[in-house]
């Protein structure tokens, strides 16, 4: 919105030292655009949004908002088509930077709309104090502008699908079909921008569904990658458990106990599936604290996650804390509490942010969480 501003305060100044500009700016009675836009700008060639405000800046920016807000409008409308794809990216209950909301998208596109919108008018209510403009924007210009996005787009899915369909890599079959979903919603919100832009109202057909790639995308996740989680030490279970919740929330498949504990898998792989090792070590204990009305409580846990058959570690986390209440059990449940969303965000989110192509894998091991604990190295 930074180029918007500029171009108002721009429009603004010509429009205020011009001839016709003096004209309008010291006329009592105001202009025809304000109560009918049309008569000046036919809606066939512009597409119109009033603003008044206090000042010159403030009239043109919500000038061009009630442009904007038709756009969004209109894309928000559409995104019930795209809804599948909402779900599978929100999945879980805290966002991280990977999530696709449906702000993001309209911004994106509304952005590239306003690129084409001009103050085309301002005035000046001396009386009232009030100033007015009118921002528009030229169909045939826009819509120009938004059919050669929406054909680059086109152009980058069809890319990634290829790339997903055909690689032998696992990791690169699903990033690149991840990305051609996510480049399939924005080309459809481009698309209802064009729809509002064009007098007929018509867009350009999509090639592809997002509910279909989104399914495709989910099938490949369940049918070439398998997380195993193998925890030991105190509370482990308990860990473990917060974790195959939060990878799930991901989309992440994720291997029974039995299969993870190393018995016969129930889940077996196939010839070329990924296989994500997710192993460390946790420890919950009391801690002696001369406090008369707190017991504490320490916990303390180094993770890794890690390719099974090539080795190589992707991931790392560890961490540790002290925790205090009122009794010894509370206050390690509150210990336990607190590692388990502490751990469980940090490590999920470096585990699907490379899954999804979005973190180079980490060759450094985990740091040592509990060895910090206990005051070694």
């Amino acid at each position: 919105m930074q180029v918007g501003r500029v171009a108002i305060a721009s429009l603004m100044a010509l429009a205020l030292t011009g001839v016709d500009g003096c004209a309008w700016w010291n006329r009592t009675t105001g202009p025809s655009w304000i109560e009918d836009p049309s008569s000046q700008y036919p809606p066939e060639t512009y597409l119109t949004g009033l603003g008044r405000g206090e000042s010159a800046e403030a009239a043109g920016e919500r000038a061009y908002g009630a442009v904007a807000k038709i756009f969004k409008a209109e894309v928000s409308l559409q995104s019930k088509d795209w809804e599948t794809f909402f779900v599978f990216e929100n999945r879980g209950t805290s966002l991280t930077e990977r999530r696709l909301t449906l702000d993001q998208v309209t911004r994106v596109s509304t952005e590239k709309v306003l690129e084409n919108t001009k103050v085309l008018e301002t005035w000046r209510d001396r009386r009232k104090k009030t100033h007015y403009a009118l921002a528009g924007i030229n169909r045939t210009q826009a819509g120009t502008a938004l059919a050669e996005r929406i054909a680059d787009l086109d152009r980058a899915v069809e890319a990634s699908l290829r790339e997903s369909r055909q690689s032998p890599d696992v990791l690169t079959r699903v990033k690149s079909m991840r990305r051609a979903v996510k480049d399939l919603v924005h080309r459809e919100a481009h698309n209802a921008d064009l729809r509002v832009i064009r007098p007929s109202g018509r867009g350009i057909p999509a090639p592809y569904s997002v509910r279909t790639l989104t399914a495709e995308l989910e099938d490949l996740l369940r049918t070439e990658v398998l997380v195993r989680v193998d925890i030991l030490g105190d509370q482990a279970e308990s860990l473990r458990q917060a974790l195959v919740e939060g990878l799930l929330r991901e989309g992440l498949p994720v291997a029974t106990n039995q299969a993870a504990s190393g018995s016969a898998p129930t889940e077996g792989p196939g010839p070329q599936r990924l296989q994500l090792l997710v192993k460390g070590t946790v420890r919950v204990s009391k801690i002696d604290v001369p406090d008369p009305r707190f017991k504490y409580a320490r916990w303390c846990t180094d993770l890794i996650v890690m390719e099974t058959g090539s080795q190589r570690v992707v991931g790392a986390v560890s961490g540790g804390g002290r925790e205090g209440h009122l009794t010894e059990d509370e206050a390690k449940a509150k210990a336990v509490r607190v590692m388990q969303e502490e751990l469980t965000s940090g490590l999920v989110k470096a585990l699907a942010g490379f899954v999804y192509g979005e973190a180079p894998p980490s060759d450094t091991p985990a740091g040592k969480g509990c060895a910090q604990e206990d005051g070694t190295k």
